[in-house]
Order: C-alpha cells, then sequence, then structure tokens
C-alpha cells in the first residue's frame, strides 16, 4: 500500500531535505506541501492524505491547533509532529490534540520512516526520549494496589498481547513470538481495545504503565 504523505514546515530547504529523504521509500508518496497552518487545512481538505508530517512551529498558528482542526475534520488522517521542541509541554500538547507520532528533527531518516509507517497502519510511534516523558508521566500518579492487581477482565493471553502491544511491538512481530496468526493478535487486540475502552496505543501505553504491566 502506497501512503500518501502532506509535509507541513514552514522552512523550504527543511521540506526540499524531507522530500529527499522520504522519495527513496517506494511506498510513499508525497502528494502535497504546505508552510502555514491555513495551506495545511487547505491541503488536507484537497489531498486527503494518509499521515500529515506536522513542524509544530508554523507562522500563523501552532502545529498543535492545526491538528486539532485537522483531526476534527479527517479523523482518518495521521499526523505525526516533526520538531525541534523535545520538552513536556509541546510533546503532551500535541498528542492530546490527536498527533500519532512525535519525532525530534534530530532523529534518524530511519526512525522518522518507522514512524510514518506505524502512524499510517494506526499506531503510535514516540521516539525514544519523548516516550520517556510518558512513562514518567504516570509512574508519578498515585496508584493503587487495587488499581494495580485489577486486569478489568483480561485474559491471560490478552495480557500477553497487551505487554508486548504497549512494549511497542506490530501483530506481525506478536504473532511469531506467541506462535499465532496475525488475524488472532488482531482479534485479541480488538478485545483488549474493548474491554478496557481504549482508542489507541498511547492510551494502551498509559494503560500497562499504571497497572505495572510493563516499567521504565
Amino acid at each position: 500500500m502506497t501512503i500518501r504523505l502532506l509535509l507541513v514546515d514552514d522552512h523550504t530547504v527543511v521540506r526540499i531535505g524531507l522530500r529527499i529523504i522520504l522519495e527513496g521509500s517506494s511506498d510513499i508518496e508525497i502528494v502535497g506541501e504546505a508552510s502555514t497552518a491555513a495551506e495545511a487545512l487547505e491541503a488536507s481538505n484537497k489531498f486527503t492524505p494518509d499521515v500529515i508530517l506536522m513542524d509544530i512551529g508554523l507562522p500563523d498558528m501552532s502545529g498543535i491547533e492545526a491538528t486539532k482542526e485537522i483531526k476534527r475534520l479527517h479523523e482518518n488522517i495521521a499526523v505525526v509532529a516533526l520538531t525541534i521542541h523535545e520538552d513536556e509541554e509541546y510533546f503532551f500538547k500535541m498528542l492530546d490534540a490527536g498527533a500519532s507520532g512525535y519525532v525530534p528533527k534530530r532523529a534518524a531518516p530511519e526512525e522518522l520512516l518507522t514512524a510514518i509507517h506505524e502512524a499510517a497502519a494506526g499506531e503510535v510511534y514516540l521516539f525514544p526520549s519523548m516516550a520517556k516523558l510518558l512513562v514518567r508521566d504516570y509512574l508519578n500518579q498515585d496508584r493503587s494496589p487495587q488499581q494495580k492487581d485489577s486486569l478489568d477482565g483480561i485474559t491471560d493471553r490478552e495480557q500477553e498481547v497487551l505487554t508486548w502491544l504497549a512494549e511497542g511491538d506490530s501483530n506481525n512481530q506478536i504473532a511469531l513470538t506467541l506462535t499465532i496468526s496475525p488475524k488472532t493478535v488482531a482479534r485479541h487486540r480488538e478485545n483488549i481495545m474493548r474491554k478496557l475502552n481504549l482508542r489507541s496505543r498511547t492510551e494502551l501505553v498509559r494503560y500497562a504503565i499504571r497497572k505495572g504491566i510493563i516499567k521504565l
């Protein structure tokens, strides 16, 4: 499947560099570019890309606000933040806006490509340093023994799948590890998300940390 991508960054030289990196991937098609939030909104309406690579520091409106508006209008468009900002304020605001990925501009090209592919597949990709912020945020919250011990009706097999999902493994990787089919993994995942009333992998990771299933 070809991933249709929209580039959003107010620096022309950055967009040129990203094109050089991304056009080397045979399954990514750059359908448009934007240098402002207004252009990003217009292009998202026009092209309905699968993934938007979004800078946070745009001249007319922040990438955070642009992401909120794009997700309101196009729920199925995944947004990956590509930014110089690596602090908590921008990170959590971008996740709350609906971003499916957060990658600093210092990241290696391979990590950016992974983030785009994960987002296109409906997953969430967080650069390791940013994932630690998420972990720290939840470790700092009060957790009662009852919260930690109860797994809300999750079966032993579902807990296994939940653990690997929270660690960042794909359905295919989990299938190989547990010697089951990817379809079975997908079914377990659907059951987990339904039972726990979770909507994204980000929420799943938060749940797993809160319950003590995975640790920093």
